[in-house]
């Protein structure tokens, strides 16, 4: 049996899944957020902690009495959020700071202004954002100028990891989003790190996804993994392209609070090309395999906005669904551009604001939900086509994961904006799979991650084909109207900002 974590943004999950990905236990809690410094969002690393404990705890006894042990522990989470560590004592000298956290703008800024961004883009396959590692620690050097000294950077992945092994590692994946990783020579960027007055010895060893920590503390032992191998399995939305169908080669669609399209492509240099196209870049799991990534920071966000502004109470998932049948299923001609924190590739603009365009008397809220779900689409597809352009070759079809995934209306949209197949693998938490998959290479039940995706049974998937008469009729409000109107919009914010 493969246990996985999965520490997301708005939830932290723990499975336990078979040898062959077999689905025997999912629990979830809310990841509690907190009140930081300068007014800043915050996780407490301690209450943090206790949550994964807590569902470790929960997971394993719904197994309840069982010969088999588990084999092996998974680790995956949200990228770009961490903390430093003392090893001395164990402790965090600090919260852990999330990747939405905005307080480190102007240090992202200052790096921007000092550095080549060519050259680091070429290095690291990101470019300047507040979102990295590396402007968090320069805003945290202000805040907690005390908590540097033999302190290390941990995500949240390699702190619950250390939490269990006691063993200070990270995975590349999530290294490769401190802007202080270069993927070119994997190795950290030193010459970088110490011309911000920063020293190396602040970021850990690195270790490849789905290579083992270290195995459980005996101290850990009442949370019932004796003393299992634990494997840091990396960025969530890498994670998830592990439990694909298809295998770790496909182009998926990971849909939660934010939303990624992630694809994959041989090992190469990366070029001016990959630069202008504004999706960022990393080493993939999969030896020999790189991927793209496209965000979209505001996706699961705008529906959860909605939800709340649309009723005094808070409306309900069932009410939402009943008021989208109620709207029907045509196109609304509404433009609504997603932008609540600012727009992502392929046109970043951290001051872009969302707007609703196109608005008449007859539009109810059901027809102001469904132009939320279709300006989110209208966002994914400037995402796919970028994607076409820098792998070469059309994106024909995608697999679709995350909670959005549950929203059949939502899915139908993407399809028929897209004029692509929408495949829903039914293997919901994709993440935690992917984690337990991960797990099962670094225990060496698995010799590649193709060989372990190929073992798993997939639930029967759902397909969205996209309909011709409603593609046409998208095409031309997505040409016409979203793209004819998005560079005046997102040039006022910038000349506003």
């Amino acid at each position: 049996m493969l246990l996985s974590l999965d520490i997301g943004t708005t939830h932290i999950k723990a499975g336990v899944f078979g040898n062959d990905g077999s689905e025997m236990a999912v629990v979830s809690a809310p990841n509690l957020k907190a009140q930081g410094p300068s007014g800043t969002t915050v996780y407490d690393p301690d209450v943090l902690w206790e949550t994964a404990a807590g569902l470790i705890q929960q997971a394993v006894e719904r197994l309840g009495e069982r010969d088999e042990a588990i084999d092996a522990v998974g680790i995956t989470s949200m990228a770009e959020s961490g903390l430093l560590l003392n090893p001395a004592d164990g402790r965090a000298r600090t919260p852990m700071l999330p990747w939405f956290e905005t307080c480190s703008a102007p240090q992202a800024e200052r790096i921007r202004q000092e550095v080549d961004e060519r050259e680091l883009f070429r290095m690291t396959g990101l470019r300047p954002s507040f979102k990295h590692g590396l402007p968090k620690l320069l805003w945290l050097r202000e805040a907690y100028p005390d908590a540097f000294d033999g302190s290390v950077w941990l995500s949240a992945a390699s702190y619950i990891a250390y939490r269990l092994t006691g063993r200070i590692a990270e995975d590349e994946t999530l290294a490769a989003r401190t802007y202080a990783y270069r993927i070119d020579n994997r190795a950290w960027n030193e010459p970088l790190i110490r011309s911000f007055g920063l020293d190396p010895q602040l970021f850990p060893p690195i270790h490849p996804a789905g290579t083992p920590v270290g195995t459980v503390l005996p101290a850990m032992d009442g949370l019932g993994l004796g003393k299992a191998p634990v494997i840091l399995a990396g960025h969530d939305h890498v994670c998830a392209s592990l439990a694909c169908p298809d295998g770790p080669d496909s182009t998926y669609n990971s849909m939660g609070t934010a939303e990624t399209l992630v694809g994959t492509f041989p090992l190469r240099p990366l070029g001016d090309a990959d630069d202008a196209s504004g999706l960022s870049f990393g080493i993939h799991p999969v030896p020999g395999r790189m991927y793209w990534m496209g965000g979209h920071s505001s996706s699961g966000g705008s529906v959860e906005w909605a939800r709340e502004a649309l009723s005094d109470a808070g409306m309900s998932y069932p009410d939402m669904m009943r008021l989208l049948d109620e709207a029907g299923g045509q196109p609304t001609g509404i433009l609504y551009y997603p932008y609540l924190t600012g727009s992502g590739a392929p046109h970043p603009e951290p001051g872009a604001r969302a707007a609703f365009i196109g608005l008449d008397a007859k539009h109810k809220k059901g027809h102001l939900i469904r132009a939320v779900l279709e300006g989110n689409a209208y966002q994914l597809e400037l995402l796919r086509e970028c994607a076409e352009r820098v792998g070469g070759s059309p994106i024909r079809r995608m697999h679709v994961v995350g909670g959005g995934a549950r929203n059949s209306h939502w899915l139908q949209i993407k399809a028929d904006v897209s004029g692509v197949r929408l495949t829903m693998t039914g293997a919901a938490e994709a993440s935690l799979l992917g984690a337990a998959l991960a797990a099962a290479v670094g225990a060496g039940l698995y010799p590649s991650f193709r060989e372990a995706a190929a073992a798993v049974t997939y639930p029967e998937a759902k397909v969205y084909e996209p309909d011709p008469e409603r593609h046409q009729m998208y095409r031309k409000l997505y040409e016409q109207g979203f793209l004819g109107l998005l560079q005046p919009l997102l040039s006022y914010y910038k000349s506003s900002s």
